[in-house]
């Protein structure tokens, strides 16, 4: 299943990226294309958290989902995906709300060697970032990818690079109140949001490619290659 990767970077690398075990936190537009990649890249451990059910709203962008499964539990059915692409996937779910009550036994009791943050919550996002920098656990985020349509405008980058972005601004604060010196990845488009409406709306180019940049950035710093 994976000759043409292994073709491309090599039977070592390829054994690397089998043998790394990642923690992905948020399986909707972002985390699901990101689950995908991971997946159908030779990602094999991961631990997937998400407390949510399939809404039929999720349709237009977030990749587990379909008619015939709304309103089922986002981990299960995102369990059932991975597996339908590679049956030795051994994946680990927790149904639940990632917070201050059960993250550091979470990241305790598991030997993460990545931890990818696709989740909405702010207070999350807080969370990983200073817990994983605790244990000296890698990791990435993904910021704000509603009310944008333009996929090229993403990039990686660190958060104190990030422009036109109202999460980036956030966590960038964040980082910059708690004196933070090491660097904060990030996932984070340059693109102006488009306001039309009161809530955040999303179409799935740019979730779905923030996704799959996650999973490079991953990916890549597992092989060793850097860009």
């Amino acid at each position: 299943m994976f000759d043409r990767v292994e073709r491309l970077i090599g039977k070592e690398n390829l054994n690397r990226i089998k043998n790394t075990n990642i923690l992905l936190v948020g399986i909707g537009g972002v985390g699901g294309m990101c689950l995908e990649t991971l997946v159908r890249n030779g990602i094999e451990n991961i631990t997937l958290i998400d407390f949510d059910t399939i809404d039929i709203s999720n349709l237009n962008r977030q990749v587990i989902t379909f008619n015939d499964n709304i309103d089922e539990k986002k981990v299960n059915e995102a369990t059932k995906f991975c597996n339908r692409i590679n049956p030795n996937c051994n994946i680990k779910t927790y149904d639940l709300f990632l917070d201050e009550t059960n993250i550091e036994e979470l990241l305790e009791s598991n030997k993460f060697d990545y931890v990818i943050d696709a989740c909405d919550s702010i207070k999350t996002k807080k969370l990983i970032i200073t817990n994983c920098i605790k244990r000296k656990i890698k990791f990435i985020s993904c910021m704000g990818t509603g009310n944008k349509i333009d996929p090229s405008k993403l990039e990686i980058t660190d958060i104190r690079n990030t422009a036109n972005d109202p999460l980036a601004r956030i966590i960038r604060k964040f980082v910059k109140d708690l004196k933070i010196k090491s660097k904060v990845m990030v996932v984070s488009s340059i693109e102006v949001p488009i306001k039309k409406d009161k809530d955040i709306l999303s179409m799935s180019m740019v979730p779905n490619t923030a996704g799959i940049l996650l999973a490079s950035y991953i990916i890549n710093t597992i092989i060793e290659i850097k860009k």
